[in-house]
């Protein structure tokens, strides 16, 4: 497989994992993001830890869909991550949903 086959196969894995999040992200309530991967999900539950000086987080959710080209499924039933970055938790705004229904809006 050639360098231009590789590109080419991940621009069209890129583009297939942004259909299917424009599809699914107004079945959801929550956005996560940690600094490896972007979850959906309903229900979540986040542990501030503090272990000898050093504090970590721990983000379970129950039921989520995670943006990762290379999983063979990411609806996902349990995930539990532990973290000593920043988890960014956010609500989403059902009319902010209004995503292209094409791909006009992605530049993979």
């Amino acid at each position: 497989m050639s360098a231009e086959d590789l590109e080419k196969y991940e621009t069209e894995m890129e583009l297939k994992l942004y259909r299917e999040y424009r599809d699914v992200v107004g079945l959801f309530k929550y956005v996560i993001e940690t600094e490896r991967r972007f979850y959906l999900t309903n229900d979540y539950e986040m542990q501030v830890h503090s272990v000898q000086g050093e504090v970590f987080f721990e983000v379970s959710m129950a039921d989520a869909w995670v943006w990762d080209m290379y999983r063979p499924a990411r609806f996902v039933k349990q995930v539990r991550v532990l973290t000593f970055k920043d988890v960014n938790i956010e609500e989403l705004n059902k009319a902010d949903l209004d995503l292209p229904s094409d791909n006009s809006g992605f530049n993979g």
